[in-house]
């Protein structure tokens, strides 16, 4: 197997509890090790050093199958765009090999479930169509009054409070949630449970939030959301309403014939999580850095303009989902690197959104950067996250509530992150605040 050679000693100052790239088993690990996503500097020095010394890395972590690491703007953009040449089946996230194992021995297949972003063409052009019109700008146009109620009613929440709240726990975490049950067509009632299944989910190596025996209580996680799933495709089939969740009940496929279970269940699903904590993290990302960055926030109230271009450079600076794996399916290259047929590759986005060659400071946080709609945040190419205007139509109108109500933002304790390394972003965000 060829491999990019690192350099003997790092160019860089790596922070402590980073492992020299010298000790390849312990970097290797470091990569991999989801404590490396709750500590930002430690997965930013990690990749800022692959940046520019190994930008297509070879990584043997213990645990796992072997695979490249990408950490390039340009080659994630160019492994994205070739959805013929890397395809997203049949490794699609980090898994260690004994949960592939698991997964194995309890569906008989290699993933729990086969949701869009984990199908090839054509499955995926066509699954993709049954709900790109209902994504669209201009469906979601139709929402804003309904979106923009559940802000203020977050903002409401947020006052009732007092002057102090963990506005990751209590505000940011709540609200795209209620957003995704407004566009399933969910009731208030399932708002408990449908916050609980998004953070098994996508929190699974969290200790907080994970279930007990991790992959076996995560396939129960599965399971129960399937019971749900089943309630509501049974509810739209019989009584048809303006919602993805008809949609998604009476799609069918190419042939005509009905959407198979999985299927329909890992619909809902991908909605319903990657549509959450994905928008809560860029959220609390966002207003972390206005506290910091205390220029940029007189800048943002000076010109309220400025808000669109805010929520993208939040985006770009919380790069929430951290990475997903394409698989080659012949003999290729990236940047120069050999690739065989078979290989992995894991496209490192906080990487890319963090790469000098695209952006100027990247590691500075500006409102008003230019060309920040460049981000990786959604992916890029076929796979763009149907998604993204929902999420910066939300993200939109919160920060318009948000500043609207509030002055004298300030931090009130110690933000932290959360333990994961596919999606994953802030879990508490102490903050004070001073009603208008």
């Amino acid at each position: 197997m060829a491999t990019a050679a690192l350099s003997p000693e790092p160019q860089i100052g790596l922070t402590p509890h980073v492992p020299s790239p010298t000790d390849k088993a312990a970097f290797d690990a470091a990569i991999v090790d989801p404590d490396s996503y709750a500590h930002e500097e430690r997965y930013h020095a990690i990749f800022k050093y692959l940046r520019e010394e190994a930008p297509v890395y070879w990584c043997e972590p213990e645990g796992y199958r072997p695979f490249w690491t990408v950490a390039r703007h340009a080659d994630i953009r160019r492994v994205e765009l070739d959805n013929e040449t890397f395809l997203n089946d049949p490794r699609l996230t980090l898994a260690t090999v004994a949960d592939e194992q698991r997964i194995m021995a309890l569906t008989g297949g290699n993933k729990l479930t086969r949701n869009l972003v984990s199908m090839d063409n054509p499955d995926h052009k066509h699954f993709r169509a049954m709900t790109q019109g209902y994504f669209s700008p201009k469906y979601m146009k139709q929402l804003e009054g309904e979106i923009r109620a559940l802000a203020k009613e977050s903002v409401e929440h947020m006052a009732s409070l007092g002057n102090q709240c963990d506005f990751a726990s209590e505000v940011a975490i709540w609200f795209p949630l209620r957003v995704i049950m407004l566009t399933l067509g969910a009731s208030r009632e399932d708002e408990a449970f449908l916050m609980k299944i998004t953070q098994e989910v996508f929190g699974a190596q969290d200790f907080d939030h994970m279930r007990p025996e991790e992959m076996g209580g995560l396939f129960a996680t599965i399971a129960e959301f399937n019971a749900w799933c089943d309630r509501i495709t049974a509810d739209r089939k019989a009584t048809p309403r303006d919602d993805v969740s008809t949609i998604i009940a009476n799609a069918t496929l190419t042939d005509g014939s009905p959407m198979g279970n999985m299927e329909a269940m890992s619909y809902y699903l991908i909605i319903a999580a990657a549509g959450h904590d994905t928008t809560s993290s860029s959220s609390s990302a966002g207003l972390l850095e206005l506290i910091r960055n205390p220029s940029e926030m007189q800048k943002l109230r000076d010109d309220p303009s400025l808000l669109p271009n805010s929520v993208e450079e939040m985006i770009r600076w919380a790069s929430p989902v951290k990475h997903f794996f394409r698989t080659a399916a012949k003999d290729t290259e990236v940047g120069g690197v050999p690739i065989k047929e078979g290989d992995s590759l894991v496209m490192a986005y906080p990487s890319a959104n963090r790469d000098t060659a695209v952006f100027d400071d990247p590691f500075a946080f500006r409102i008003d950067r230019a060309n920040v709609r460049q981000h990786l945040a959604f992916g890029y190419g076929p796979h763009l996250c149907l998604g993204q205007h929902l999420a910066k139509l939300e993200m939109r109108i919160l920060f318009e509530e948000l500043l609207a109500r509030f002055d004298d933002f300030e931090l009130a304790g110690d933000p932290s992150w959360t333990r994961a390394s596919f999606v994953s972003g802030m879990k508490h965000l102490p903050i004070r605040y001073r009603a208008k």
